[in-house]
């Protein structure tokens, strides 16, 4: 594993920027049709233009957000702690410019169905929920656009199933091929008995008890810019022992004036429902990821694919465009672009959508 691609690893799902959107219901009231295949909601949607609906998908009920009737599929991946909702600014852009636009709640999201089993939720079956989705839809192909642990989840689905996806586009997470050791053993390693969010994620049930105590802590606290004024952390104390991670990020002193309270509203509720347990098994699995894709070894991403992220963004820890192009083009031949946009942080889609609207477009004019 490159010196970049430890750095950019070690960031992955940490803090979150969110811009506002209308006036999402919390809790809307859903009628439901019922053929064998998917169930058909009429439930009122927080954003114009867009539909829920259920499909079954890859041995699991997962919910989709929709727009646009007809043209290329594109998929839209969210990470955590996201939603489909984290597309509200990109779903009816795209519809708009002429593409039928799907936007899951993820395997252990929002009112998909989540699994027990913590091997439910490797990279296998997150990549196979995709690819049963586009089964679902009676489509062959679509274009793949991940951020956070969705851009894990776009790569690996192009990797695993090449021949489902004609185009990729990976927001925050970059990708430099197969590490020779396990990320887990690299961060043990590195961390000890300090804290690291994402090794306190492999502690069975400890993290998600922590977050589903308090969904609005943990969301307000990731839900910010990297210049949004914070109250000092309850905790500094280094180790792991010292407690978890909510009393870690500084409480907010004021909420950017990009994300409104019905925003955060919305959010906090897919948690309330749902809980954490999902999204953390995501985590859990990133030693079994890298056990079962042997075969990645030397496997290269043979369609053409954008990169986007804030320049602030922590997953790319300061990287500059040139940095990130050469840890990419070895393994991503038909690489066109990265694209830091500044000012930006983490969840640069819902900061910049205007501006995350434009490089996707003109990339996808482009296929």
């Amino acid at each position: 594993m490159t010196s970049m691609t430890r750095r950019c690893a070690l960031a992955i799902g940490c803090l979150a920027v969110m811009t506002g959107c209308g006036s999402p219901d919390p809790d809307p009231v859903a009628t439901a049709v019922s053929p064998e295949d998917e169930i058909v909601l009429t439930e009122p949607s927080p954003v114009d233009g867009v539909t829920f609906r259920f499909v079954e998908t890859n041995g699991i009920r997962m919910r989709i957000a929709e727009a646009g009737d007809e043209g290329p599929v594109v998929l839209l991946v969210h990470g955590w702690p996201e939603s489909w909702y984290s597309w509200r600014h990109q779903i009816p852009a795209l519809a708009n410019a002429g593409y039928r636009v799907v936007a899951p709640d993820m395997r252990g999201y929002g009112e998909t169905d989540a699994p027990a089993a913590v091997d439910d939720y490797d990279i296998v079956h997150l990549a196979g929920d995709m690819v049963g989705l586009l089964d679902a839809l009676g489509e062959d192909q679509a274009i793949i656009i991940g951020h956070d642990w969705g851009a894990l989840v776009a790569w690996y689905s192009v990797l695993l199933h090449p021949s489902r996806f004609s185009g990729l586009v990976a927001m925050s997470v970059p990708y430099g091929g197969r590490s020779a050791q396990s990320p887990l053993d690299g961060w043990q390693a590195q961390f000890g008995d300090n804290f690291y969010y994402i090794l306190y994620h492999q502690e069975p049930g400890v993290a998600e008890a922590e977050y589903d105590a308090d969904p609005r802590g943990l969301l307000s606290r990731l839900y910010l810019s990297p210049s949004s004024p914070r109250e000092p952390p309850q905790i500094t104390d280094p180790l792991r022992s010292a407690g978890g991670w909510i009393g870690r990020l500084g409480a907010p002193t004021e909420r950017p004036a990009w994300l409104s309270e019905a925003d955060l509203d919305y959010y906090v509720s897919q948690f309330e429902a749902a809980g954490f347990r999902g999204g953390v098994n995501y985590y859990r699995n990133f030693h079994r990821n890298w056990e079962i894709t042997p075969q990645l070894a030397d496997a290269q991403v043979m369609v053409p694919t954008r990169f986007i992220a804030g320049e602030q963004d922590v997953v790319i820890a300061g990287a500059t465009e040139a940095a990130l192009t050469a840890m990419m083009a070895p393994v991503v031949p038909d690489l066109r672009g990265v694209i830091l946009l500044p000012d930006a942080g983490h969840w640069v889609q819902q900061e910049l959508p205007e501006e995350t609207n434009a490089a996707l477009l003109d990339f996808l004019a482009g296929l």
